[in-house]
């Protein structure tokens, strides 16, 4: 199996830079479109049959080094008794937020077997393709207690933070109920032959620093600690965190992913111990001409002059907008590109 990714990850020399994107399986490939036609985001998901198809027509269709099992982050609120839809142009939508002690109490107990249909997405993966690893991937806590709480995406999460202030014991036992949760459902996607893991902090951004290093990243470091004897690579990712950086150093992940707001050199000037990192290109650079791409890639690989410990990846996930041939244009550029390195 190509394993540039996983030594990447590791720190360990690869032979050039290793390359997969966020939502490299979406909306902008004709193969997802022509599925969306007749199947919801969950239908493909909970049927193992078509999330594997998603997930490999990027892998067939250009030279990354991981597919990404297609998900979603809020799956596993199924495993807690949530009732959940996610509606097109609205994402996820939780008709009876968690605001309240009662609410909390009235989750079920998750059950990883709840959410199999994604180990067996990963297992047929596997089954397809005999040289790439797949990524799997997880909501970080913060993330998924904002969807539940507010009932869905929002601009201001005027909930969540009422919440986080105004009962923070609360919000920790929900923050401890989605941490076991995530535990499990990763230990499940590791099992089932996932060959590193990523946790989505999707608005931790909100966060004043404070309440990031009181609240989350003790959760964070639990997960990332408990997910250690499964023996894979971890990475984190967040966005709009750049005020947070030196904490999302702490939280105990291999790798750190970066939005593409601030260069990975400033990034690692701010780190306090050696972390692998990812990204960060500006996923509109993908939307321009092919000479801006290769200046814009060429700018990111340029901030990891020794070329080791980096996996190029977008700071967010590809635009449906985005024309498949730029991203073929990408990766090439950053196989070509990546600098070698001989480990030291």
């Amino acid at each position: 199996m190509r394993d540039r990714l996983v030594r990447a990850l590791r720190g360990e020399p690869v032979d050039t830079t290793p390359i997969w994107l966020m939502r490299q399986a979406g909306r902008y490939l004709p193969g997802y479109r022509e599925l969306r036609r007749t199947h919801s985001i969950l239908d493909i998901a909970r049927t193992p049959e078509l999330a594997v198809a998603a997930t490999l027509e990027p892998v067939r269709r250009f030279d990354v080094d991981a597919g990404v099992v297609f998900a979603d982050i809020t799956l596993p609120f199924a495993g807690l008794g949530v009732d959940f839809r996610i509606d097109a142009g609205q994402g996820p939508i939780v008709p009876h937020p968690i605001r309240s002690e009662e609410d909390i109490d009235g989750l079920t107990p998750f059950n990883a077997a709840s959410v199999d249909f994604v180990g067996e997405a990963i297992r047929g993966y596997r089954a397809e393709e005999k040289e790439r690893p797949i990524v799997g991937f997880a909501g970080a806590p913060f993330t998924l207690a904002a969807y539940l709480i507010e009932g869905g995406a929002s601009r201001e999460f005027a909930e969540t933070r009422r919440l986080l202030y105004a009962d923070p014991e609360l919000f920790d036992r929900l923050l401890d109920r989605l941490s076991d949760m995530t535990i499990a459902y990763l230990r499940l996607q590791a099992r089932a032959g996932a060959s590193a893991l990523q946790l989505f902090d999707t608005w931790v951004g909100l966060l004043p620093i404070a309440e990031f290093v009181d609240h989350v990243r003790p959760r964070l470091q639990r997960i990332f600690a408990a997910l250690r004897s499964e023996g894979l690579p971890t990475i984190y990712f967040s966005t709009s965190s750049a005020h947070l950086v030196g904490a999302l150093g702490e939280v105990g992940a291999d790798a750190l992913g970066v939005d593409w707001r601030l260069p990975l050199g400033a990034v690692r000037a701010q780190l306090s111990r050696p972390l692998a990192l990812q990204g960060n290109l500006d996923p509109g650079a993908l939307l321009g001409s092919h000479e801006a791409l290769r200046q814009a890639a060429r700018a990111v690989l340029s901030e990891v002059p020794d070329g080791r410990a980096h996996v190029f990846n977008l700071g967010h996930g590809v635009l449906p907008e985005t024309p498949p041939e730029a991203v073929a244009a990408l990766v090439d550029f950053v196989h070509a590109s990546g600098r070698k390195s001989d480990g030291r």
